[in-house]
């Protein structure tokens, strides 16, 4: 199935999902993110949640890498290249909405991402591949581009993954690992 497709379909399945549903799928999901091996792990980035859109509630996963004493990275969407920007995550760094309703930092201190060696990644669904559907822009797969061969990438899910997506590309990154439901 194509992206566009699958786009539509898993946007309203997790639109379908219950509370109750979301938080049993995310205690399974956060489990095997602390069953994790991360002791060359130092930088960690992390999606800030959209809860418009039903995701995967980051918020545990910050406190847990937080609490193995490793640094924490989110970022900042630029609509008018679909990139992303990346900034340390303090304790009393400041998240604002930006005028798409995403939360981002405020004035947070910079880093690159050859700094990484952790990605977490959101998707829609992947497929048994580890290829992704995001939401469609790009912003991932452009900055993954930029991360060392060895920042680890894991894709975060409720949906078990699919066989195939038929029209993945030559600019689509594949992740090294999809988390989702066991």
């Amino acid at each position: 199935m194509e992206k566009s497709d699958l786009r539509k379909i898993y946007k309203e399945k997790r639109q379908q999902l219950s509370s109750k549903d979301i938080e049993e799928l995310q205690e399974n999901i956060y489990q095997q993110i602390y069953d994790l091996e991360i002791s060359n792990i130092k930088n960690v980035h992390v999606f800030l949640s959209l809860e418009k859109f039903k995701e995967i509630n980051t918020n545990p996963i910050i406190d847990y890498f937080r609490s193995q004493n490793k640094k924490i990275v989110v970022s900042k969407s630029d609509f008018t290249n679909n990139s992303l920007t990346h900034f340390y995550l303090e304790k009393d760094t400041a998240i604002a909405l930006n005028k798409y309703g995403i939360p981002e930092p405020v004035n947070a201190v910079q880093v690159s991402e050859s700094k990484l060696d952790l990605v977490f990644v959101p998707l829609l669904i992947s497929d048994e591949l580890h290829y992704r559907v995001g939401y469609g822009k790009g912003f991932y797969d452009r900055f993954l581009a930029y991360c060392r061969k060895d920042c680890k990438k894991i894709g975060l899910n409720f949906f078990k993954p699919i066989q195939k997506i038929s029209d993945s590309n030559e600019f689509d990154i594949a992740l090294d690992e999809v988390i989702y439901p066991k």
